[in-house]
């Protein structure tokens, strides 16, 4: 049995509870965002990254789960197409709370809940495309040697030269520094005498 939550019920009991939690999650899935209390908003939190979560797996047992919650099968298939597809490298962290101030009527605390669907880091996403990039022209690179390592091969020593080069002087470059090292801890011991 499932331990119950602690505080008081945001209806009038249980079966409401989960009725008003599902009704939130379908329109946050619908609408991306939703003005709602800010209680509200943090029950929320993790029953939507957990249906989320079902998303992202993608299999009929999945959606199944889902659609016994969410009955509305738009919802289901928006949030199985287009949110679990925005959110496949995201490892968490599906929904953000932001704090509006209270409410004119009651003066209710209210809150945005929202999903996050940019990507993980802007960093990420361009270190990424780099890295593919990079691999691209490598493959290409290599498909258009073939043919010319053929015909010619003093192309080949040519670049072989050029790649040799720069690795000497880093070597060169290295060694200073190498030999600077010796002269510090003989520095230490005079100051320690």
């Amino acid at each position: 049995m499932p331990t119950p939550t602690k505080g008081p019920r945001l209806g009038g009991g249980p079966a409401h509870e989960r009725l008003m939690l599902a009704n939130l999650a379908a329109s946050l899935f619908e609408h991306k965002r939703i003005t709602t209390t800010v209680t509200k908003a943090k029950r929320l939190k993790p029953y939507a990254e957990r249906l989320v979560t079902f998303a992202k797996r993608g299999d009929l047992a999945s959606r199944r789960r889902v659609l016994g919650l969410i009955s509305n099968k738009g919802v289901v298939h928006e949030l199985f197409t287009d949110i679990a597809q925005a959110v496949e490298n995201r490892d968490g962290g599906y929904t953000r709370i932001t704090k509006i101030g209270n409410r004119k009527g009651d003066n209710a605390p209210m809150a945005v809940i929202e999903l996050v669907l940019e990507p993980v880091s802007a960093k990420q996403a361009v270190v990424a495309e780099a890295t593919s990039a990079a691999k691209r022209d490598a493959d290409k690179k290599e498909a258009a040697a073939a043919p010319v390592a053929e015909e010619a091969p003093e192309a080949e020593a040519v670049e072989a030269d050029a790649v040799e080069a720069p690795a000497e002087e880093a070597a060169t470059e290295e060694a200073p520094a190498a030999e600077e090292a010796p002269e510090a801890p003989a520095a230490e011991e005079k100051d320690a005498k």
